[in-house]
């Protein structure tokens, strides 16, 4: 008998028992058994917490679980449920939160979810004697989207079973039996509680099987040595983007050193068009620019769901750039393969939006080429202009505009070896011109996307030692940075563009995004930190005496209120089927929203008046 009968048998015979399901009718039990997705839980797994805690119906067929606070006291114990018991939607409110479920030994879970919870409430009334009602109509398509817990989930509640592991000198015979046995797609290898890689079931297809492999070899013969994990405790939006910029399908969870178990792609998001993980792997498939460009095209049903799913934007654009990273790199690896392969190490550079993981449905191209020392003009000009003009291409095709400043590796005042990039970083920061502030604004926010990246990093490491504490540098810097000002009017409301082709609009991002981009920048270079992503320089802003601790909590909010609205007015569009852009109109919004934007737009305005004194600029 298999494991799935044995599923059957069980859920049955606790439907059977449990004091309420009991009640249905035999046939309303046996349609609600195919209905059930089953969880095979380990002693102390978190078995549901937050959205999935208030969202799905969760029927305790076997074993002891327990309801834990999140933040635990003495006064709040754990309460025991024993088989057969249930909780969740309907049986604990949707709102109650704080509160998450651990498996007190081994247990099987079945789950319902809203849908189908409100479909069986309607066909059988009586249940609202012993349940909360729940809506009869279901929920929206987007707010289904795998991505809606992924924002708040930790990783530790993706784990679905205990780590199933191996030793390196285990045949690889053995290990496709215990796979087979387990129902597993992959196992890691462990030696001395030590991670020493991990083998899948293609690696057992593409490495041993059609290769001819002996099967009596260790598994070690065609594991991924050293494997990409991540820790236990880190959101699981993060195990996606680690999927997603990778290309993976497996990757182990660690607590420290030990390992807790494996998460994969059918774990964090379902595969459908708008996954990102889906989405990548898609890109990487490609083998024309078409098929890129078809796949660029759902860039927008992603961000459109992720609003939906009430992602914060400091995800969404880490997910939506995790895109644009994999178009990249699968651009070069096109290239690649009309040009050969490069004749000199190079990185190439994600500047902008990009660099920051900031992008949106509506971004350009900001690029560039860092090349070895060993760059020769005449002997390897031709192919990196080649390659450039390849990938830009590509990406224009894919939707990303070329820059309007032509600040892309295409042109070949940004595609140079990496010692002139340094004297060109060395004259931007001793004579900042107005010209040179503007290229620091770009080139000075980025980040290596294939190639070497240490070409790029020793780069910046040394840029940043020459304007930490550059008080001149920090001036011009500041200067520019003030000619941009938040919409608001003399009596402090809000100033809509008076001509042109957008009047009465609002533009979030150059007059309420931009300068916060730059004040954070700013702090960053005073203080000779490495972060690019504005949250994490915020993060680290008050390191460098530059701005108060509750300065940055008022900044990070606000910054993440303006990207959301922004978020939301382009899905709006896209939903319409229009264009996304970057311009509000205030009448869209209720007043209690345009309340709030003011109230942000204030706080940017306010931290831009502290650096002007800090500065002793007007």
């Amino acid at each position: 008998m298999d494991t799935r009968t044995d599923d059957t048998l069980l859920l049955a015979q606790a439907l059977r028992q449990h004091p309420v399901l009991g009640r249905l009718e035999a046939a309303a039990r046996d349609a609600l058994l195919p209905r059930l997705q089953v969880l095979h839980c380990a002693r102390h797994q978190v078995v549901a917490t937050g959205a999935t805690l208030t969202q799905r119906l969760h029927l305790l067929a076997a074993g002891e679980v327990a309801f834990e606070a999140e933040a635990p006291d003495a006064h709040t114990p754990p309460l025991l449920l024993t088989a057969p018991d249930w909780f969740g939607a309907g049986v604990q409110a949707p709102g109650q939160g704080g509160w998450q479920v651990v498996a007190s030994s081994q247990a099987v879970v079945a789950c319902l979810g809203l849908e189908e919870l409100a479909a069986l409430q309607q066909a059988q009334p009586w249940l609202l004697l012993f349940m909360q009602p729940l809506a009869a109509s279901p929920p929206p398509l987007e707010a289904a989207d795998p991505h809606l817990n992924l924002m708040t989930t930790p990783v530790r509640a993706l784990l679905q079973r205990q780590p199933v592991t191996v030793s390196p000198h285990t045949p690889i015979r053995a290990v496709a039996e215990l796979m087979r046995e387990q129902r597993v797609s992959s196992v890691m290898l462990v030696e001395r509680d030590h991670l020493f890689g991990l083998v899948t079931d293609r690696d057992l297809r593409n490495r041993a099987l059609a290769a001819g492999l002996d099967p009596a070899l260790p598994v070690l013969e065609i594991a991924t040595v050293a494997p990409m994990t991540i820790d236990v405790h880190a959101p699981g939006f993060e195990a996606l983007l680690l999927m997603a910029r990778h290309n993976i399908h497996h990757v182990p969870v660690v607590d420290g050193t030990r390992v807790l178990g494996m998460v994969t792609a059918t774990d964090v998001t379902e595969q459908h068009s708008t996954s990102a993980v889906y989405l990548a792997g898609d890109i990487h498939r490609q083998t024309t620019l078409a098929g890129l460009v078809a796949a660029a095209g759902k860039v927008r049903a992603l961000q459109k769901h992720l609003s939906a799913a009430g992602a914060s934007a400091y995800s969404t654009g880490y997910i939506v750039t995790a895109i644009t990273d994999a178009l990249t790199v699968r651009l070069l690896h096109l290239a690649e393969m009309q040009l050969g392969p490069a004749p000199v190490a190079f990185a190439w550079v994600a500047a902008g939006s990009q660099a920051r993981h900031e992008q949106t449905a509506k971004s350009d191209q900001d690029n560039a080429l860092v090349l070895d020392d060993a760059f020769d003009e005449a002997a390897h000009g031709a192919y990196f202009a080649q390659l450039a003009r390849f990938v830009c291409d590509g990406l224009a095709a894919c939707g990303y505009v070329y820059c309007p400043g032509e600040m892309m590796a295409m042109n070949p005042r940004w595609r140079l070896p990496r010692r002139q990039w340094a004297e060109l970083f060395r004259q931007w920061v001793d004579t900042p011109d107005p010209t040179a502030l503007m290229l620091t604004c770009t080139f000075f926010d980025a980040r290596a996307i294939a190639g070497r990246p240490e070409l790029l990093d020793s780069l910046r490491q040394h840029t940043l030692q020459g304007t930490r504490g550059n008080g001149l540098f920090l001036a011009h810097l500041a200067s520019n940075a003030l000619s941009r000002q938040p919409p608001l009017g003399l009596f402090g409301g809000l100033a809509t563009l008076r001509s042109g082709e957008h009047k009465g609009t609002l533009n979030l991002k150059h007059s309420g995004i931009v300068p916060v981009i730059d004040l954070a920048r700013i702090y960053a270079l005073a203080a000779g930190h490495p972060a690019v992503n504005t949250h994490d320089r915020l993060a680290h802003a008050a390191e460098s005496g530059e701005i108060s601790p509750q300065g940055v909590r008022d900044l990070r909010d606000a910054l993440e209120h303006l990207s959301l609205v922004r978020i939301r007015h382009q899905s709006r569009q896209i939903a319409a089927g229009h264009d996304a852009d970057n311009y509000l109109r205030p009448d869209e919004l209720s007043n209690f929203e345009r309340s709030q934007l003011k109230d942000a737009f204030g706080v940017v305005k306010s931290l831009q008046d502290v650096l002007a004194q800090r500065y002793r600029m007007n």
